[in-house]
């Protein structure tokens, strides 16, 4: 099954990539590479949530915002790889979480994004992550999520 028909089978749609608020592209691809600047848990140029983990956004909450910025991620990916069924494999994840000193389940929030990017791509969306907590984030954001794609030959 192609991605794009799992991506349907999910009952999702590939957003439209989101436009850059700074100075960056939201893609880049290099050789058979597309590494993503980080992408926020936005829907029709809304955030889903705001604020830090814990405090004013629950961990489950950020949880599903984290699978919304990977499917932004995604999104970027894709249009840089000429379309979502030319990515091959997801190769790295970062996530960041804002939050306070205290939350220490910054994992259990990035596995939103792992578990979508495992469940749309299957044995492919298998990847190496990195979870980080941060003070704050873009728009006061609950996390941001980047991808490092590779793209078929």
């Amino acid at each position: 099954m192609s991605t794009t028909a799992k991506l349907t089978e999910l009952g999702m749609t590939l957003p439209p990539v989101a436009k850059p608020i700074a100075a960056y592209i939201p893609a880049k691809r290099i050789g058979n590479l597309v590494i993503t600047s980080g992408q926020l848990p936005m829907r029709n140029g809304e955030l889903t949530a705001k604020g830090r983990v814990s405090i004013e956004v629950t961990p489950e909450a950020a949880k599903e915002a984290a699978a919304l910025a990977a499917l932004n991620a995604v999104a970027a990916a894709a249009d840089a790889a000429g379309g979502l069924d030319n990515i091959a494999s997801i190769v790295r994840v970062g996530v960041f979480v804002s939050a306070p000193p205290e939350f220490h389940a910054h994992s259990a929030v990035a596995n939103g994004a792992s578990e979508f990017l495992q469940q749309l791509f299957g044995e492919a969306g298998r990847h190496v992550r990195a979870a980080v907590g941060c003070a704050s984030l873009p728009l006061n954001a609950p996390v941001e999520v980047e991808i490092t794609v590779e793209v078929k030959a």
